[in-house]
């Protein structure tokens, strides 16, 4: 790197934190040269599945049936076929009808968890872009509703539940939500995570727990402005190696899964497997 200052970004979304703390120097890949990435299955699946739930939320809540979301995925499945990255995917038949049902399976699991239409919806996908701590802070939030005790911040995974070592550091996302929409003069008093068909995943959003979040945020934040200010964005190396695409412009990630390989230590379907053989 060239040690000369790098432009801060306007804001941080939460999906930024996490890549620069997954990664430094991959974000500087993605945002400061703006190399693309690939969506990859599992993000697009999550966009159909989101969209659809969005909608789903927008009708009368006694419209809100499994006969209806199968509509609703009937008439927005085009939007996701005609997306670039879903071209980029080179499903053959079989494996576009595999999406679509693992789409499908998402959407139908949200009645293994409750009754949509007793949701009393306060928005869905709202956009928040606020001062928290002193970081520009952006997020969508997939749903607040509203409860006898508060507002609820939800957001919805489709894929599997965190171990419950785990479950902290997914919340953080949510919580980041929460303390967002305080300073919106909003106080949300609890944050879930649905993983559709599988989990809830919840904590009340306390005082403590809101402020570690912004507490962690500020952290990633600092760290982040000292490497924009001396250009310097050392890579984590680890097996999130393997799924790196730019794995070929970074020679420790390289090396990383070079030494993985060799030693057996890496799933057989890591993307870089290929690179590197």
């Amino acid at each position: 790197m060239s040690e000369m200052p790098v432009s801060l970004p306007k804001r941080l979304s939460p999906s930024a934190a996490s890549t620069f703390d997954q990664c430094p120097r991959r974000w500087r890949f993605r945002y400061i040269e703006n190399r693309p990435e690939p969506s990859g299955e599992a993000a697009l699946v999550g966009s159909f599945v989101h969209r659809v739930l969005e909608l789903l939320l927008a009708e009368a809540p006694g419209d809100r049936t499994i006969e209806r979301a199968k509509q609703l995925a009937r008439d927005t499945w085009p939007e996701t076929a005609a997306r670039d990255d879903f071209s980029d995917l080179d499903l053959d038949p079989q494996a576009e009808r595999a999406f679509r049902w693992k789409g499908w399976y998402a959407i139908e699991g949200l009645w293994t968890l409750e009754d949509p239409a007793g949701i009393q919806v306060h928005s869905t996908e709202q956009r928040v872009e606020v001062q928290l701590d002193g970081v520009p802070f952006v997020g969508i939030i997939d749903r607040v509703e509203e409860h006898p005790n508060g507002l609820v911040v939800t957001d919805y995974k489709s894929g599997r539940p965190p171990r419950a070592r785990f479950r902290a550091d997914k919340l953080h996302q949510v919580l980041l939500y929460a303390a967002a929409l305080r300073e919106l003069d909003r106080a949300p008093t609890r944050a879930r995570l649905l993983y559709l068909g599988s989990a809830v995943v919840e904590t009340d959003a306390t005082d403590d727990a809101v402020a570690e979040a912004m507490a962690r945020l500020r952290g990633t934040w600092d760290q982040l402005v000292d490497a924009c200010e001396h250009d310097t964005f050392v890579p984590k190396t680890g097996p999130l190696c393997g799924w790196c695409p730019h794995l070929l412009d970074c020679p420790e990630g390289r090396s990383e899964v070079e030494q993985r390989v060799a030693a057996g230590r890496i799933r057989e379907d890591a993307p870089a497997v290929a690179l590197v053989a």
